[in-house]
């Protein structure tokens, strides 16, 4: 015979199945985070509006509720990245060290996402979240006595490094193994016998200076370039300046 629990039990069951779990909200947010998980494994040409909408189970129309369009999704991206820089407090004595830490800080952000760095060298700067990284740069060029106008121009050429680097890594790094990337010592080797193999009459520098040219991780030569771009800037801004208002007038 069932107890009174049983049979209180048997009065409130059910034939019915569960509710199914209800689908979260599609959101800006939930957008980004999809994108850039395909972005992560499959590189940026993998990303496109029914990419994004098929990880999120839904249709690529849903998504326009939400962001206006390709290029609006692409903003989102990179100022998903922005927001995880974070920005020193400026130091007119430690500029040039907090400029690159700045800098290597995005170039990783953007070697995780293989490509994205395209979508940064097409957006015009809008996102507050890239705003700000421009404006943590900028108050530590003003911070070190640089002109405005040099401060805004060096921010500018920073920017476009750092893009263009990782974006050069991407394209190395597409459809090979990491034994044929071209900062391997294989492809080293490979390219120093190639360079030594040149005509010495019309070639004598490459040939006796292979090793140097080959030499060196990406990463080494990213860290050259910033201290080549960052070395003299407070002392050739005056010159600068100067060409900077003569273009003006």
């Amino acid at each position: 015979m069932a107890s009174p629990q049983q049979r209180r039990a048997a009065r409130y069951a059910t034939s019915e199945e569960p509710p199914a779990p209800r689908k979260a909200p599609i959101t800006a947010d939930r957008i980004t985070d999809a994108a850039l998980e395909i972005v992560a494994a499959d590189g940026f040409d993998a990303m496109t509006m029914r990419s994004v909408a098929a990880r999120l189970d839904t249709g690529p129309a849903s998504l326009y509720a939400h962001v206006v369009n390709k290029a609006d999704l692409d903003e989102l991206l990179i100022g998903r990245l922005c927001s995880r820089i974070v920005l020193p407090q400026p130091s007119a004595t430690q500029w040039r060290e907090q400029l690159a830490g700045v800098c290597t800080q995005l170039r990783d952000q953007y070697l995780t996402y293989p490509g994205i760095s395209r979508a940064a060298l097409a957006i015009d700067v809008t996102n507050l979240d890239v705003l700000r990284v421009n404006e943590g740069m900028l108050a530590i060029l003003i911070t070190a006595g640089i002109d405005p106008q040099v401060a805004a121009w060096t921010i500018d050429a920073l920017f476009l490094y750092v893009g263009a680097y990782a974006m050069d890594i991407a394209v190395a790094d597409s459809g090979s193994n990491t034994d044929e990337h071209r900062f391997s010592t294989h492809h080293r080797k490979d390219l120093i016998a190639r360079f030594e193999a040149l005509p010495e009459d019309g070639f004598p520098h490459i040939r006796a200076h292979a090793t140097e040219l080959t030499s060196g991780t990406a990463h080494e030569r990213f860290d050259f370039t910033l201290g080549l771009m960052l070395r003299d800037l407070d002392r050739s801004a005056v010159s600068i300046k100067v060409t900077c208002q003569q273009s003006r007038d």
